[in-house]
């Protein structure tokens, strides 16, 4: 499509991932997605911190292609219509081709948005784009009171793959603005073949869908984006904890608050998302803190809008001070580094890089298990769901293939059963699950003298053991690191006591309940 600018969202320091990564990555990064076709780069930050933003930003526009600055909406007591008239213009100074407005929780009211945009094309030369997701229902009046005020492009879906967690539907605003001034000058005939084409495509993603079917006045007090919202879904799910989405969703606005009001956009979304969920399922709010939100309160990720709890940031810092300066500054250049690492890891493992083995260096860099699963599996097609029938009649069953380890919850003649799976799929437990609104799952009694054993708190894949057998450990050392919900979870010690009996290694997956060890 040589017509077509290719466009990505980048999030700042943190590019892909969920960490803040050195300047010589973010700068090679921006390189090799320049040089492989990609023309426009939507730059954010979660913090709305500029200082996050400044080092992708400048590397986007030194090679060439057009740097669109951010704004990631969001309400609170600390936002007002300065906030972004501020951030706009320290965003222009350090230099943008474009700003975009991202409303990821369809929250901007449509009077909102016409104040915004009014008062930014007012005091600002600069091309104004809108982002709106059209989950509480305002999407398309937001895009409408922004045209009138004088927004320059707005991002919609092909109707077939518009409105709930997505976007407003092309066609419905082309049909809006017909006749006037604002008229797209878009075939809504020709629109209308594109959305019968995605309908089919969207029906091989069914599975995967949320459960959203209309609007959710929930997110206009949670302020939880479409993406994070059907993550919730799926991660709780994952807990055997569905019916608690309620109960998580209110819990979001309070540690949001105590994290400093800061928006909710990836990576902080799920930041959030994930400690609200930890609050809710342990049944004591930071019972346990997840590592990022440790990040967070330690100023890791950059400023927050107002300061954060107080007594939550002295316990993660530990007698230490809070990082000020832009978080990126500490960080020492890592890209040999990570070469020689991923090329050790390549020789180790038997995997072919690519020609361009940057491309694949920085591909495992931003997803170190995936990315590495991944570079292992490229040429290997039984790894990967196999080609859809075209002319099935009937649903056909899917070609075996190995299964990656996970945890899953299958249902069988209406019972609910948590399915552990390893590599090359081998059933190693199956237990029925935990309702969710019941108590945390009863523990098998240990042995009489035999010490406490170690749970896991979520279902997820163990990161890293830290412990070793035989080890002293004090209460609140880290055992061990769960990866669960796309983030690190650190579970530490309740007590101090001897290491025995470690049941885990890193890399397995454990549900909830597991013992991982046992302090003696």
């Amino acid at each position: 499509m040589p017509k077509t600018p290719l466009q990505m969202l980048l999030r700042g320091q943190n590019l892909l991932g969920y960490r803040h990564y050195a300047d010589d990555v973010v700068e090679r990064f921006v390189e090799r997605a320049v040089k492989n076709g990609m023309d426009v780069f939507r730059v954010f930050d979660a913090m709305n911190d500029p200082r996050n933003m400044k080092a992708a930003l400048q590397a986007v526009r030194s090679h060439g292609a057009h740097a669109q600055g951010t704004l990631s909406y969001t309400t609170s007591p600390a936002h007002t219509l300065q906030t972004w008239l501020d951030l706009t213009e320290q965003l222009l100074e350090t230099g943008v081709d474009s700003i975009a407005i991202k409303d990821m929780s369809g929250i901007l009211t449509p009077m909102a948005a016409f104040e915004l945009v009014s008062e930014i094309k007012k005091r600002f030369e600069v091309r104004l784009h809108l982002h709106c997701h059209a989950t509480t229902g305002m999407a398309e009046m937001a895009l409408l009171k922004a045209i009138e005020a004088g927004v320059d492009g707005v991002d919609t879906a092909i109707s077939s793959m518009s409105a709930t967690y997505g976007h407003p539907a092309t066609e419905a605003l082309v049909a809006t603005l017909a006749g006037t001034k604002y008229d797209t000058g878009l075939d809504i005939l020709k629109l209308e073949n594109i959305a019968a084409y995605f309908r089919e495509v969207r029906k091989k993603y069914h599975a995967f869908e949320g459960q959203l079917k209309g609007y959710d006045s929930r997110i206009l007090v949670a302020q939880v984006p479409g993406g994070m919202l059907t993550n919730l879904e799926s991660q709780l799910k994952q807990q055997n904890a569905a019916d608690r989405l309620d109960q998580v969703l209110a819990e979001i606005p309070r540690v949001r608050e105590d994290l400093g009001f800061i928006p909710l956009v990836t990576p902080t979304s799920q930041i959030v998302g994930t400690q609200a969920v930890l609050n809710v399922l342990t049944g004591e709010r930071y019972k346990t803190i997840a590592k990022e939100t440790a990040g967070i309160l330690k100023g890791e990720y950059g400023h927050t809008p107002v300061p954060v709890n107080a007594g939550l940031q002295a316990r993660v810092l530990e007698g230490g001070a809070p990082v000020t300066c832009r978080p990126a500054d500490l960080l020492k250049p890592e890209l040999a580094e990570l070469e020689a690492d991923v090329k050790r890891q390549a020789q180790e493992k038997g995997i072919q890089l690519a020609g361009n083995a940057i491309d694949d260096v920085l591909t495992v860099a931003l997803f170190p298990q995936i990315g590495l699963k991944f570079l292992e599996n490229r040429h290997n097609p039984a790894a990967f769901e196999p080609l859809p029938q075209a002319e099935a009649a009937q649903p056909v069953a899917k070609a075996e293939k190995p299964a990656a380890s996970g945890i899953y919850t299958v249902e069988v003649e209406g019972k609910a059963f948590v399915v552990k799976v390893s590599d090359g799929g081998d059933i190693s437990q199956l237990t029925a699950a935990v309702p969710a609104a019941s108590s945390a799952p009863v523990q098998a009694a240990a042995p009489a003298g035999a010490g406490t054993p170690v749970t896991a708190p979520l279902a997820g894949n163990i990161w890293k053991v830290i412990a070793t057998e035989g080890q002293t450990v004090a209460e609140g050392d880290v055992l061990l690191i769960l990866e669960a919900m796309k983030m690190e979870t650190e579970i530490r010690a309740a007590q101090a006591g001897t290491v025995r009996g470690i049941a885990v290694k890193s890399g397995d997956a454990v549900a909830v309940g597991d013992t991982l060890m046992t302090l003696a």
